[in-house]
């Protein structure tokens, strides 16, 4: 018996330190492997933190190659200049790959592909578009505009003649918007070459020479037969993947708020106040992920700090209004500088706004009702009324009065016969002042 416990105590602890010799085990992998990296969709912060964890893992194991496949519309500023910076800087060859076919490498997917030491595309891709902005997708005007732009030539100039590349186009890429197929692209010394696949990209690049920086040169060998390691997104960056989404974001904001003031209202549900404070968390979690003005998020949650104290410190509407206020600042202020396809469903944004409003309104509403009722109980709701004396008062004894029997004394000192009619003037505690009430003449 105190074997076979034994071995249940054992059992466990032994299939952990399997999985984590199997999981350290699968870590390492033999130098001179090909990394494939993947960009699909907008360029942000999740794809800069991605691509900067799987090149630190390639250069650490290693490796003779990194492919970055891609396929974008575009994305951040901010994003690509780390991501550029980062290839710059790279100790291992980095080859960008606009695939599959069909593919496009537009705006910020050009300035990274003119930075790789190879730049490669499918049939039917195409790059370019590259001109500046604003958030909506309109033109920036004026000194603002000028300047945005003649930082993005610059920067695009500098990336092209550092990879021998031709600046000129890249410029119009910029200035002008212009867009190149593949097989202009590559004429116009834009790209290295195109390529059908994998496996022909390597082929046609085994045996050359890259230039990773000044006097640091590296010749690409044993390529077509050398290990292929796919470097995804971890769990977590999966995670902040699919809460970097603004309009997701802005739904958990909402329901969570929605849930807190339900559970403020009415108190020890539990569940809505649960359930509201965890998407609020996640919520803004989403929008950290999201390169997001900080005040903007400082004031959505001054908002909601206002629309919850309104439900317990009548102010006439004060603290609404201001949270009001507070929630449209910052959601302007949020993503005034984002781009279109990192903003909110405006009108998703608006139907929940009213949603949230209307909510609001109906709670504080019943709320105000309640606190009229019960400020109308109780002795209070006494003053007023008429009485029927069960007793003489002398000037104590007892009256009757919506359907109870109460204590009572005659504010003038004097006497009433039982049957008499008083009206109550006063109340304190359970005991009532009354008067006798004085009869019309006819």
């Amino acid at each position: 018996m105190d074997r076979r416990k034994a071995v249940r105590l054992a059992l466990p602890a032994l299939m952990l330190a399997v999985g984590i010799a199997a999981a350290c085990g699968g870590s390492e992998r033999e130098p001179g492997a090909v990394y494939l990296l993947r960009i699909d969709g907008g360029i942000g912060p999740i794809t800069e933190r991605y691509l900067d964890r799987a090149m630190d893992e390639a250069e650490e194991s290693g490796a003779r190659l990194i492919v970055i496949g891609m396929d974008t519309p575009g994305g951040f500023s901010s994003s690509m200049r780390e991501i550029v910076q980062r290839i710059e800087a790279a100790d291992v060859p980095v080859a960008v790959y606009v695939s599959p076919w069909g593919a496009r490498a537009a705006s910020a997917g050009t300035f990274i592909t003119m930075a790789a030491h190879v730049a490669v595309m499918a049939p039917n891709t195409s790059i370019g578009a590259a001109s500046a902005v604003n958030a909506d997708g309109s033109d920036i005007e004026g000194d603002l505009g000028r300047k945005v732009e003649n930082d993005s030539v610059s920067f695009i100039r500098g990336i092209a003649e550092l990879r021998g590349r031709n600046a000129d186009w890249a410029e119009r890429a910029v200035r002008r918007a212009v867009s190149a197929t593949q097989t202009e692209a590559v004429e116009l010394n834009v790209v290295d070459f195109a390529a059908s696949d994998l496996d022909e990209l390597l082929a046609r690049i085994e045996g050359s020479t890259v230039t990773l920086r000044p006097g640091a040169t590296v010749t690409l060998t044993g390529l077509p037969e050398a290990e292929r390691v796919t470097a995804n997104m971890t769990i977590w960056e999966r995670v902040l993947e699919v809460l970097a989404n603004p309009t997701l974001a802005t739904i958990l904001i909402s329901v969570g708020t929605l849930g807190l003031i339900f559970e403020l209202s009415n108190p020890g549900l539990v569940l809505p106040g649960t359930v509201g404070v965890i998407a609020i968390i996640v919520g803004f979690l989403a929008f950290g992920a999201l390169p997001v003005e900080t005040a903007g998020l400082v004031l959505i949650g001054a908002a909601l700090f206002f629309f919850a104290l309104e439900l317990f410190v009548p102010s006439g509407g004060i603290l609404a209004g201001g949270g009001l206020v507070a929630l449209v600042l910052g959601a302007i202020i949020a993503f005034r500088d984002t781009p279109t396809e990192f903003q909110p469903n405006r009108i998703l944004v608006g139907v929940l706004g009213v949603l949230l409003v209307v909510m609001f309104v109906s709670m504080a509403v019943g709320l105000t009702r309640m606190r009229k009722l019960r400020s109308a109980t109780g002795t209070e709701a006494l003053v007023g009324r008429m009485a029927i004396a069960r007793t003489p008062l002398a000037p104590d004894g007892l009256v009757f009065i919506e359907g109870e029997r109460w204590r009572a004394e005659l504010e003038d000192g004097g006497d009433a016969p039982e049957g008499e009619r008083v009206r109550v003037v006063s109340a304190s505690g359970l005991r009532l002042l009354v008067r006798k009430e004085k009869e019309t003449d006819p």
